[in-house]
């Protein structure tokens, strides 16, 4: 392959066999010796020899379970965030045509033989994970459009360390469909749901179907899937009189509400004038609830945690333009016609899919993967700079 070998001396790689495992691929800034300053994908890096010490160490023996070696230097980009989490799209396709995801005139789909296969997608889920990805989240279009999505579930289900299989829906087919998914492996879900009042879902979204998307709120938690968690896009003069009313839904169910700023995507038609900022958010909702508490966050949550005394569920921020969090971003995504994006914001792309239909060996899909990674910069462009770069509309890269 064109450029493997400057690839390979650039990453300065070496293997390290598991006793008992798989052979896992290490930077030489991963040695259990020290960390190297030398970064694995810059451009002006320059292979160097490793030392007799150094090599000795490299070879040492490592413990049999796979979590306790050193993340793979594949997933590892030049400024030292890991990326352990996937999100892939299954589907182009939805059954809603919601107004900051899809162009009012529509998009045009790739023809189906050009999307991922289920097979081609348990394929590079069984790569990602053997080099550390953990949280896998399906989404799409809306991913239960799709026939095979309960079996893709049951496929990723058996890959050996992933620990969480997620799914983001808009939970119009959720409430019949949820058992078999439960099932089948399916372990945390997100529910888009930008109002509370019937009429107006329509509006936004264009389509019918509030009732069922309750429905499948209250089967979701009726299965245990708690906390679950309702995804919320807050555009200034649509939907931000409903903040509080969406904080009063978690005083008696076991919901994480998470508020999300409104992103420019293209064909969303937005305007910073559209955007309601999370300070903003919190002035509506402290003037309700001024005892309003701040939960720890997880690493790399992407939402701010708050809770109001007494109430069972919480609610969160996702403050993407005005408190970004690049600097913790451990997430990669795959799209449906199998292109990988390691940037929301971004619109550099590489496509796996030709690259598996050409033959290519998981080494050298690897290669590739790294190679993207590696690339990945420091922060996205900020909101005013995003809205004016060429991206796909947010139902081509998936929710």
């Amino acid at each position: 392959m064109p450029g493997r070998l400057a690839i390979l001396a650039r990453c300065l790689l070496h293997r390290v066999t598991a006793p008992n495992g798989p052979c896992h691929i290490l930077s030489v800034r991963h040695s259990p010796v020290c960390a190297l300053s030398s970064a694995r994908f810059e451009s002006h890096s320059s292979p160097r020899h490793l030392s007799s010490f150094e090599q000795a160490a490299s070879l040492e023996p490592q413990s049999s379970k796979e979590e306790l070696l050193p993340f793979s230097a594949f997933l590892t980009d030049s400024f030292g965030r890991s990326h352990n989490y996937l999100r892939i799209s299954l589907t182009e396709k939805c059954n809603l045509r919601c107004q900051y995801c899809m162009p009012e005139d529509g998009v045009s789909l790739t023809p189906s033989q050009k999307l991922l296969s289920a097979t081609e997608i348990t394929r590079l889920a069984r790569l990602f994970v053997r080099e550390g990805v953990d949280k896998i989240r399906l989404t799409g279009g809306e991913p239960l459009i799709r026939k095979d999505a309960t079996d893709i579930i049951r496929e990723l289900s058996m890959l050996e360390g992933l620990k969480t299989i997620a799914i983001t829906t808009n939970g119009i087919t959720l409430a019949r469909r949820l058992p078999l998914l439960k099932e089948a492996g399916l372990s945390s879900i997100n529910i888009s749901l930008d109002t509370l009042i019937p009429e107006k879902f329509e509006f936004i979204t264009r389509r019918r179907g509030f009732k069922h998307v309750m429905r499948g709120i209250d089967k979701a938690l009726e299965l245990g899937f708690s906390p679950l968690k309702v995804n919320c896009v807050v555009m200034k003069g649509l939907n931000d009189d409903e903040i509080c009313n969406f904080v009063e839904l978690t005083r008696d169910k076991a919901l994480d509400v998470r508020f999300i700023e409104y992103m420019p995507f293209d064909g969303n038609k937005w305007k910073d004038s559209k955007l309601v900022s999370f300070k903003e958010m919190m002035v509506k909702i402290t003037s309700q609830w001024p005892d309003i508490l701040r939960l720890q966050d997880h690493p790399n949550d992407t939402s701010k945690a708050y809770k109001v005394p007494g109430f069972l569920g919480q609610v969160g921020f996702v403050a993407s333009m005005t408190n970004p969090f690049c600097g913790t971003c451990n997430r990669l995504r795959l799209t449906a016609d199998g292109n990988l994006k390691v940037c929301l914001f971004g619109n550099s792309e590489v496509s796996l899919r030709d690259v598996i239909r050409s033959g290519a060996s998981d080494q050298d899909l690897l290669e590739i993967i790294g190679a993207a990674v590696g690339r990945k910069k420091k922060q996205h462009a900020g909101m005013l700079n995003i809205a004016q770069m060429k991206n796909r509309p947010m139902i081509l890269i998936g929710g």
